[in-house]
């Protein structure tokens, strides 16, 4: 069989191991709905506020947000963060020492955590529905969108958790990871409809896949006449499937590049060394 074809079958294994390994560990399962499930209780005591302009609720308004957002921290975080953990603990070395495990290792990764952002994803819509008005959860065309979304969202984000984690040196070097994203939630409509911001902060938030996703799922999710609060008055299907797109392809062809470089640099030395700075570091 050819060796590629046998990596990418071990790494959807692997994935699937790891997805059923976070669906029944209770700290795992906490880790991915805690964000979101917070933000949709501020949402909802904020219901009685409108979007400027019309009668919707602001908190019905950010439920699609808040869904991308937790495709971002159960995404885009997560893998950098288990990444650079299985630096320091020789994972990564040992995926290096198997013919193709590099390969194996990040389908893997890619597989498992796109099972438990898509879980994230689905399990708040649950309380949504019985919390917020307006959302359209019972259109089959919704749904369709939803799932296009989705699978361009974490072919975007995916693969840039992995490339941050590859260039992370420790777990504490990323929270300066956190400081972009949290001001990417501010600036991204996730929230609070993005026009009601500057126009330059408008052109930055649009360079990146968070507003994009949010923009898909609000699509999806809510009424047609809601595309009035957006830029153009447009839901843009066409932008954000081409802009996720254009992010999935950069990071697919980038993130193997990184990681093949960054295992090359890994030893047996070198994780002992990372191994041992972790033990020293104050509990």
């Amino acid at each position: 069989m050819n060796p590629t074809a046998v990596a990418v079958r071990a790494g959807l294994e692997r994935g699937r191991i790891e997805f059923r390994q976070s669906v029944t560990s209770a700290q795992d399962l906490w880790g991915a709905l805690f964000f979101p499930l917070i933000a949709l209780v501020v949402m909802f005591l904020l219901r009685g506020n409108t979007v400027p302009g019309t009668g919707f609720s602001v908190g019905s308004h950010s439920v699609p947000g808040i869904l991308a957002m937790n495709v971002v921290f159960n995404g885009l975080t997560a893998v950098a963060v288990v990444l650079t953990m299985d630096r320091e603990d020789g994972t990564l070395l040992r995926a290096k020492a198997i013919p193709g495990g590099m390969l194996g290792y990040l389908v893997g990764k890619v597989t498992g955590r796109s099972g438990v952002v898509v879980l994230s994803v689905l399990v708040p819509l649950v309380p949504a529905a019985l919390l917020f008005d307006g959302l359209r959860l019972a259109s089959v065309s919704s749904w369709l969108t939803v799932a296009w979304v989705l699978a361009l969202g974490l072919a975007a984000v995916l693969p840039l958790g992995a490339v941050i984690g590859s260039l992370t040196a420790s777990t504490q070097s990323l929270s300066v990871v956190s400081l972009p994203i949290m001001v990417l939630l501010a600036v991204s409509g996730v929230f609070y409809p993005i026009t009601a911001l500057p126009g330059w902060v408008q052109v930055v938030a649009q360079v990146f896949p968070l507003y994009w996703m949010g923009l898909g799922l609000r699509s999806a999710l809510l009424p047609d006449g809601m595309a009035a609060a957006e830029i153009g008055a447009s839901w843009r299907h066409l932008e954000t499937a081409g802009v996720l797109g254009a992010w999935a392809v950069a990071g697919l062809v980038l993130a193997p590049i990184v990681l093949r470089r960054m295992a090359r640099r890994e030893s047996g030395s070198s994780v002992a060394a990372k191994r041992e700075k972790a033990m020293r570091r104050p509990m």
